[in-house]
């Protein structure tokens, strides 16, 4: 029987075990909207403590299939799999202890990975961050979407601290409460700061907060006056007369590490030096620059830089 040309759609659930993976699959597979008129193969890659209903899946055309080793998992035995099921769909529940980067090995040709959705069980994050930070960043990095589950009103709080949105900007973020009743945005559209202030002064802790909350909201900044401590970067590829001045940001690992520069211009950037420390007041503008492939974005108009010491602890972590 010949195989289907078009490209089949794969649908990635990601995490650690006991992340609730299982507990996120299975209304998708019993939501009509998602399963009519489709053949639906679900692949699962470890098994947990929840179990799918096999009379559910019946009813809703799902074909299951486990594979639990990793060698397993190549491209000659999916698509084997493919002839046999000839699905028009396909949901993964991905082994939490493999990499992603694998995948495009192991995929036959038609597969098309259309979503990559990451569960994270709140209260073992920072556990999972510390002793598996690659694998734990991979998942973060790479998804189209993040669901943190089993979150408390204090967990929440240390989430949203460690602004996460520093390691994919592009990812919906959810926080989804122990109690079950509330799923909340992780970005609650609340400024992190207060802006009534003449000048808002940044303290060397509030910097990268800063940072990622004005390229997200630049709107809220336009036309503010900001004071803080930075490292000078000056490179040819930006705009005539502007520098930028930053920190550099570490969110899990060394391996994650990255200068957070927020573009500045001024009168004084020829007599700055490169690595130099200096304290800036200026008012944020936007601007359409080449630098921001042509779109809006924030830069420091410099009102004032003085020379100053660096911070007692130069990264700034997340």
């Amino acid at each position: 029987m010949a195989i289907q040309q078009q490209p089949i759609p794969v649908y990635l659930i990601c995490g650690f075990l006991d992340a609730g993976k299982t507990n996120f699959i299975a209304p998708m597979l019993s939501n009509e909207e998602f399963t009519q008129d489709e053949r639906t193969l679900l692949l699962i890659t470890e098994e947990g403590e929840e179990e799918y209903d096999p009379q559910a899946l019946t009813y809703y055309n799902v074909t299951c299939h486990v594979i639990e080793d990793k060698a397993d998992f190549n491209r000659q035995n999916l698509f084997q799999l493919q002839k046999k099921v000839r699905p028009t769909q396909i949901v993964i529940e991905y082994n939490g202890m493999w990499l992603l980067q694998e995948l495009e090995e192991a995929f036959p040709p038609q597969w098309a990975l259309y979503q990559i959705v990451t569960l994270i069980e709140a209260p073992t994050f920072d556990s999972y961050a510390k002793n598996m930070a690659s694998l734990m960043m991979e998942k973060l990095r790479n998804a189209d979407m993040l669901i943190f589950n089993r979150v408390t009103d204090q967990l929440a709080d240390q989430l949203r601290q460690r602004n996460l949105k520093m390691v994919n900007r592009r990812a919906e973020m959810y926080l989804e409460y122990a109690d079950g009743d509330r799923v909340e945005d992780y970005d609650n559209g609340l400024c992190p700061f207060d802006l009534s202030k003449p000048v808002l002064e940044l303290s060397d802790d509030e910097f990268g907060f800063w940072y990622t909350d004005c390229m997200d909201n630049m709107e809220r900044y336009q036309g503010k006056k900001v004071k803080f401590r930075g490292m000078v970067a000056k490179s040819p590829k930006f705009p005539r007369g502007t520098f930028a001045a930053g920190r550099f940001a570490m969110v899990c690992c060394a391996q994650d590490t990255t200068f957070l520069g927020m573009l500045c211009s001024g009168p004084e950037v020829k007599s700055l030096k490169n690595r130099e420390w200096v304290e800036i007041t200026g008012q944020v503008e936007l601007q359409r620059l080449p630098i921001f492939q042509g779109e809006e974005g924030p830069v420091v108009r410099t009102l004032e830089v003085k020379p100053t010491q660096p911070p007692q602890e130069e990264l700034v972590y997340f």
